[in-house]
């Protein structure tokens, strides 16, 4: 940094400054696009190794920085999304969006950049509606080129005809594309219930798992609930949804009679009121819901220590957890 800077260096500098400050929209934007922490810092590495591997020259050539940047990690999240599929089809049990705390809640994590990093969500996911788990889930039932159109143009403004460029379409089939996207998510999803609400509802939740109640979990959750479980095989779960607010609660006090000594908080999931259930300290599961008319209608608990990090003491291997 006592280098001198060289000729031209310093009419390089801006440019530079605002290639880096790009990271956080790029974050958000393929934390959005694949619903993996992981995979989102994997291809914003990727995107920044394209970057830094042309030449001087080659940067000062492209006129708008970022938006190189956006369409490349765009087009990164794109063929990603196509192996997915696959990928996913293999994978044992459901699979369900990696959840992500509060800003107060985070716990560390992996840099995009390989590099040590504040362990500050803010530069990484801003936490809105675009992120809630039921939000996610939807996103997930969408064909990849679905997916990249809506988010970039509904959550992130991107004109149609940007779109289309990134997504080597027209700009009216990602019109297309965009309105197929907006019909999946009104078709499947009620509207969200206000956050302080929701609070109440799993606070409550909470003190009747915690009080192994059955009738009151059952009074909490709607008859039809479906509770899903994702423990990527490398943990002991359901492997498929629990369907049926009995059900759902008799599963609740079966957890809480094999774990005792299991500990439930109230944090921030992806934005909105959930639960994390810690055991000696660890945290094993978190929890995100969906409510509607006051009661429980979807349960998504993550299970898999991999999707666990930002979760973690040290945010890598799961070792380590706090009892808030």
């Amino acid at each position: 940094m006592s280098t001198p800077p060289e000729a031209g260096h310093d009419r390089f500098e801006p440019g530079l400054s605002a290639v880096v400050d790009e990271r956080r929209q790029l974050i958000n934007l393929a934390y959005r696009l694949l619903g993996s922490l992981a995979e989102a810092e994997d291809a914003v590495q990727e995107t920044y190794t394209r970057w830094y591997a042309m030449s001087r020259q080659q940067q000062q050539a492209i006129e708008s920085p970022g938006a190189w940047l956006t369409t490349v990690a765009s087009r990164i999240c794109l063929d990603v999304l196509g192996s997915a599929r696959a990928r996913r089809e293999r994978y044992v049990g459901a699979w369900i969006p990696e959840p992500l705390p509060d800003r107060t809640e985070w716990m560390g994590g992996r840099t995009g950049t390989g590099g040590a990093e504040p362990a500050d969500p803010a530069d990484r996911i801003t936490l809105d509606e675009s992120v809630n788990m039921a939000f996610l889930v939807v996103l997930e039932s969408m064909t990849p080129a679905e997916r990249v159109a809506f988010i970039l143009h509904d959550v992130f403004r991107y004109p149609f005809a940007e779109v289309a460029e990134i997504v080597g379409r027209t700009p009216a089939a990602c019109r297309q594309l965009a309105s197929s996207a907006r019909r999946r998510l009104h078709a499947a999803e009620a509207p969200a219930a206000p956050a302080a609400g929701q609070a109440g509802v799993v606070r409550a939740f909470k003190e009747a798992w915690e009080a192994k109640d059955i009738e009151a979990l059952v009074g909490l959750l709607d008859p039809a609930a479906t509770m899903t479980a994702d423990g990527g095989g490398m943990v002991g779960t359901v492997l498929r949804p629990v369907e049926g607010s009995g059900r759902i609660a008799e599963y609740l006090i079966h957890i809480a009679d094999k774990a005792p000594g299991l500990t439930l908080l109230e944090r921030t999931v992806n934005g909105r009121p959930g639960l994390v259930a810690q055991h000696s300290g660890v945290t094993v599961t978190v929890a995100a819901f969906s409510l509607a008319e006051g009661r429980v209608t979807r349960i998504w608990a993550v299970r898999n220590p991999e999707k666990l990090r930002p979760w973690t003491e040290n945010g890598r291997d799961g070792r380590d957890g706090r009892d808030g």
